[in-house]
């Protein structure tokens, strides 16, 4: 009986060297994959805000142009596409064209400020009318100048694009 317990005691004398560097490599290999997981997470995240932030512009300038509707239907708001001088449209009685003026000039600054590389335009025909919103969406310097067809999922530079009638 005392043998049987004396090579028991000898076959449990502890973990050897290579075991433990396994151990260690294979919690290194699952930490590398948890921290991958989180970048990716983090990816995702600043471009759901960014497509967020788009939809909030793009609704934006559709809301100015609803509040300005006889310049949308004298045709002010149909071809938009760069930014204009900012007037101070503060005054009761400012002319449709200033107001104009004045909301594209604000929307462009929203632009830039809420969207890495932010750009949009403006389209219609005093009836319908399109608001397209492009960025940056992998922040690799790319703006397009249009929307067009639907980008893929992992397209840059991001776009959306919406049509409403005022």
């Amino acid at each position: 009986m005392s043998r049987v317990i004396n090579n028991l005691v000898k076959s449990n004398k502890g973990f050897t060297l290579i075991e433990v560097l396994i151990a260690v490599l294979v919690l290194s290999i699952g930490l590398l994959g948890l921290a991958a997981l989180q970048a990716n997470g983090l990816r995702s995240n600043f471009g759901s805000y960014t497509r967020s932030q788009a939809v909030i512009l793009a609704n934006d300038m559709a809301d100015r142009i609803r509040a300005n509707p006889t310049a949308a239907v004298a045709g002010l708001y149909n071809a938009i596409n760069a930014p204009a001088a900012d007037t101070d449209c503060t005054a009761a009685n400012c002319p449709t064209n200033k107001i104009r003026d004045h909301d594209t000039a604000v929307w462009y600054a929203s632009l830039q400020n809420a969207l890495p590389n932010g750009t949009g335009t403006v389209t219609g025909n005093g009836t319908v009318f399109t608001v397209s919103v492009m960025w940056d969406d992998g922040r690799t310097g790319a703006v397009g100048a249009g929307c067009g067809a639907p980008p893929a999922l992992d397209a840059t530079p991001g776009c959306f694009s919406t049509t409403f009638v005022p």
